[in-house]
């Protein structure tokens, strides 16, 4: 049994995304597709993301969530929503600077339904490789810690790039 999902719910432009187990690199390809599927749905407005049952979240994740809360700020002017009741999942978006991006709620919210698991996607390790430097991207552009913690990694991959 995989030590991860996401499962997603959508009722008129608000989606709900709930993050269940280590949310990793090896979910990079899953996340960009749902983000870019999300973020081109004419009727989106906002997303609740939901970290209750997250037990890790790393660094790629989070780009591509800031990715998804900037789109939101954008298209509706309202903050989305981050549900996280992990002490260590709230530190890791507060101290990349989600506060500034999403409101921050750290008590579970009362009842969600209908949440439909998102099938995990394959990647070659380029398009890896392109996502990954995509989120760090996105984070390094929220604040000047976010900029100086990932400098030296985007450079890497960027170093790494072959096209």
């Amino acid at each position: 049994m995989a030590s991860y999902k996401i499962l997603q719910a959508e009722q008129q432009g608000i989606y709900i995304l709930k993050f269940v187990g280590e949310i990793r690199l090896n979910l990079c390809s899953t996340l960009d597709n749902l983000v870019e599927t999300i973020t081109s749905d004419p009727a989106f407005k906002t997303v609740v993301v939901d970290l209750t049952e997250t037990d890790i979240v790393d660094s790629t994740t989070l780009g591509l969530l800031a990715k998804i809360a900037l789109a939101a700020e954008k298209r509706s002017h309202f903050l989305p929503t981050l549900i996280s009741t992990n002490p260590d999942v709230t530190r890791i978006v507060s101290s990349m600077g989600f506060d500034k991006i999403f409101i921050i709620v750290k008590e579970p919210a009362s009842r969600i339904e209908e949440l439909e698991e998102i099938p995990v996607l394959r990647a070659s390790e380029q398009e890896v490789r392109d996502q990954v430097l995509d989120a760090h991207r996105v984070l390094m552009g929220m604040n000047s810690r976010n900029r100086e913690e990932f400098k030296n990694l985007v450079k890497a991959l960027e170093c790494e790039d072959p096209s």
